[in-house]
């Protein structure tokens, strides 16, 4: 395992005051309001402290919606992959990518839930000419060099049998491998096709004292039988998993994704994590083809002109990340930072969703694929993997156990099937405490600005509350802000950084540097 040295602090450039631009939600041309800041380089952690204030990244820039301002205003939105359970809609999608994997059959109808295909597409327009102008040249090295010098991941999935043939593992027929990292499998994936639920119980009475004990027998059973497997994938050694019992309970989100396939299946799909930034050999290697993806989508789902998207955009937008890549010892296996996930079909990139795995979540940025296979509803269909991945991390990870699907916005109709993912949670716009989104919509349904929490009297308990302790970058040192301004001439500028530190927050103000000129 290659050695990880502790990441430098995250260095931020803000701009003070708010920046208006067109909504990408109601075209209303001034109506988006947000405050921003440029990140040469930021921390896992940081980030994750941020998203959890309402902000959010587009490339190295990082926003937060004027909330109570902004024409549609964005509420950070995250689901809770251990306890979600997919809806008929969900299963429908998972159904519908089977059977072409397995008979190469097309649905045919409408895809009405297909707007997942994206967390972030219609705010970015805006997005896009506030990167263009912000596109700050900075040396990294010189800046990481000065910091230094002035402050010292497997989902054990299951198959019904494994069949040993010499001393070959025989690989899932699906061929879904889930490559972590280095963009290599890690191993080949197993299987189990969950049981149908049962036929003819009345489910209306509750179970009797022995079923629940031979449920709770089976599920010790089959914990005792996956820290096994974990053991002897860990030795390289082939793993042989036992049979379920059928049971009433019905079918687990990755019953439904890894399902198993016939021999002779007409299609074969793989799933590749790769890291993007810094990037890997395995995302170099792939890069024109995945830009490529990206401009045919542009083009075709948001009408772009042949000339718009470039690969200078796509890699601002989409590559470049401030995130520090990370890899501690307890932290998944592919570490922290921000990734691609590829969709391989027939050994043909169809499909990208960008990540970043941070300490406490899997944060959704966005996702681009071949229009030519919209009516497999990527953007669903990626959601659900997505989900099932942040599952996966958990398990080696236990505090990582939300996924962040991007911004709910209820004033925007085709919008809301966000909500759709539960259990799933809306952050406070004012006390930024996380609400279960149930209680949130019949305020929402009201006005479009809503505060979730519903005692008066609570406040921000992260709000910046000891300004000198702030700490700022100014001539390659860094200070805190108490030593700082006893240098400067213009007290003006109190009032920036003060809007600053309530916007990120007491904990990342201390350790964030900001930038003065």
């Amino acid at each position: 395992m290659a050695s990880w040295s502790a990441p430098s602090p995250s260095l931020v450039e803000y701009f003070e005051g708010q920046t208006s631009f067109q909504c990408g939600y109601c075209k209303n041309k001034l109506g988006s309001r947000s405050y921003g800041m440029w990140a040469h380089s930021m921390t896992v952690q940081d980030y994750q402290d941020l998203i959890d204030r309402g902000w959010r990244r587009s490339g190295k820039y990082v926003y937060k919606p004027v909330m109570d301002q902004t024409c549609c205003p964005q509420y950070t939105i995250r689901c809770h992959p251990l306890q979600f359970q997919p809806s008929k809609s969900h299963k429908k999608v998972l159904k519908k990518m089977l059977k072409f994997l397995a008979k190469g059959e097309i649905s045919k109808g409408n895809c009405e839930d297909e707007p997942m295909d994206s967390t972030m597409e219609d705010a970015v327009d805006g997005d896009f000419a506030l990167i263009n102008k912000l596109d700050i040249k900075c040396d990294l090295k010189t800046l990481s060099s000065d910091l230094k010098g002035s402050i010292e991941s497997e989902e054990k999935e299951k198959e019904k049998s494994i069949k040993k043939e010499g001393s070959k593992e025989l690989i899932h027929p699906q061929s879904i491998e889930e490559k972590l990292g280095s963009g290599e499998p890690s191993h080949s994936i197993k299987v189990h096709i969950g049981p149908k639920p049962g036929k003819g119980a009345d489910l209306s009475k509750p179970p009797c004292r022995k079923a629940r004990e031979m449920r709770k027998e089976r599920q010790r059973l089959k914990r005792m039988q996956q820290a096994s497997a974990a053991a002897l994938e860990a030795q390289g050694q082939p793993v042989c998993l036992l049979p379920k019992a059928k049971s009433n309970q019905p079918k687990s989100l990755e019953d439904l994704i890894f399902q198993s396939l016939p021999e002779n299946a007409s299609h074969k799909l793989e799933v590749r994590v790769v890291r993007s930034s810094p990037p890997s050999p395995q995302f170099k290697a792939t890069f024109q083809e995945s830009y490529q993806v990206y401009k045919r989508y542009q083009m075709v789902i948001h009408k772009d002109p042949p000339d718009k998207p470039t690969v200078s955009q796509f890699t601002r937008f989409l590559c470049s990340s401030p995130l520090e890549a990370e890899r501690p010892a307890n932290g998944p296996e592919c570490g922290y930072g921000s990734f691609h996930q590829q969709y391989w079909l027939d050994g043909k990139m169809i499909a990208v969703g960008v990540l970043d795995i941070l300490p406490y979540c899997v944060s959704s940025v966005y996702l681009y694929y071949d229009p030519d296979y919209s009516f497999l509803s990527l953007g669903v269909y990626s959601a659900l993997r997505e989900i099932a991945f942040t599952r996966q991390l958990h398990e080696r990870t236990s505090q990582l156990s939300y996924y962040y699907m991007g911004f709910y916005i209820h004033s925007c109709p085709k919008m809301r099937y966000k909500g759709q993912y539960r259990p799933s949670d809306l952050l406070c716009p004012e006390t930024y405490v996380w609400v279960p989104i149930e209680q949130c919509l019949p305020s929402l349904d009201n006005s479009k600005y809503c505060r979730f929490n519903q005692d008066p009297e609570a406040e921000d308990e992260g709000r910046s509350k000891e300004l000198d302790r702030l700490r700022v970058f100014h001539r390659r040192s860094a200070m805190p802000y108490g030593v700082y301004k006893n240098h400067q001439e213009d007290p003006s500028e109190e009032a920036g950084v003060l809007e600053y530190a309530n916007l990120v927050g007491q904990k990342c103000s201390e350790r964030m540097l900001l930038f003065r000129h």
